[in-house]
């Protein structure tokens, strides 16, 4: 049976699979239908598909956000501008706007991807079991439930389990898996070692100081865990901004469509209407709103290959 992570990992790389396969056949047909060998009648019709191949995702969430009650988002922006140039016979920008959306949209899962590869192999320098001496046994046991002021044994090879205070013996240690740095150091009696580390070459006895819930590989692995579920500060902050920003920018938009024509004729409408369809695109925070996840990964990602997240 595969393990979740495993299966989680392949449906990931399908879901991008699936969206190059999508995006290339959009790119294609839209590449056709601007080619001038075809009738126009025909060349609206390749138009359609290559919009709603590319875009369809866009619109459902449109809709369903509607529905919800969020109306004002990137999502609804996308879908009035689109459609709109659909309306003034300009099937090629509306098609454009949708593909180059997606392309930047690939991009963004490719390289989160790549990020959650990396962020998740962190999760493999958890330590998976303590030796805890009491008297002259040994027992195996969870990390998670030793207590401060217990007395574990760590031999060659293994990973520290919890912070601790080295009472018997010396020994080399692998530090890499917290600060980066691939020289090993040497450790003697009284000296402090890390949940993380990995012991060397000969066995220790180290004093337990903190358990492990209060270490710093625990706190990095449950930040890892939630980086999904808790936005940022600066993710909270566009996301309220977008409430705000939004329906001010589709306002000036209607204004930007329906004013000027009044003083400077009617017959000027649909040129006054394609500047509010571009300054619906343009003005659109979606480009700031996915920025933020995106760099928030590659941050981690970064600061975890130089060892200075720990």
């Amino acid at each position: 049976m595969k393990n979740c992570k495993n299966c989680h990992e392949e449906e990931q790389e399908e879901n991008i699979k699936l969206e190059i396969a999508k995006l290339v056949i959009s790119l294609i047909i839209f590449i056709v239908a601007i080619v001038n060998v075809f009738p126009n009648s025909l060349k609206i019709y390749l138009y359609a598909i290559a919009y709603i191949l590319s875009g369809y995702e866009v619109l459902i969430k449109s809709v369903k956000n509607i529905f919800k009650g969020e109306i004002f988002d990137e999502n609804f922006l996308m879908s009035i501008a689109t459609i709109g140039a659909f309306a003034i016979n300009e099937p090629v920008e509306a098609v454009a706007v949708m593909v180059f959306y997606n392309i930047g949209e690939l991009f963004q899962d490719i390289a989160t991807s790549k990020s959650k590869k990396s962020i998740i192999s962190l999760m493999n320098i958890k330590p998976k079991v303590a030796n805890l001496k009491e008297g002259n046994e040994i027992k195996t046991v969870d990390p998670e439930d030793l207590k401060v002021g217990n007395v574990i044994i760590v031999k060659p090879g293994e990973k520290v389990p919890v912070d601790g205070v080295i009472i018997n013996g010396e020994s080399f240690i692998n530090t890499s898996a917290l600060t980066g740095e691939s020289i090993p150091r040497k450790i003697n009696i009284n000296d402090e070692v890390l949940a993380g580390y990995i012991n060397e070459n000969n066995v220790i006895e180290i004093k337990v100081t903190n358990e492990f819930k209060d270490t710093a590989i625990s706190k990095i692995i449950e930040l890892v865990k939630n980086s999904n579920k808790n936005k940022s500060k600066t993710e909270l902050f566009i996301t309220k901004f977008a409430k705000v920003y939004t329906p001010i920018v589709v306002l000036l938009a209607i204004i930007l469509a329906f004013v000027p024509p009044i003083f400077v004729g009617f017959e000027t409408l649909s040129e006054w209407l394609r500047r509010a369809l571009v300054f619906l695109v343009t003005s659109c925070p979606c480009a700031i709103v996915l920025s933020i996840p995106l760099g928030y990964f590659a941050g981690i990602r970064k600061s975890w290959k130089r060892g200075s997240i720990s």
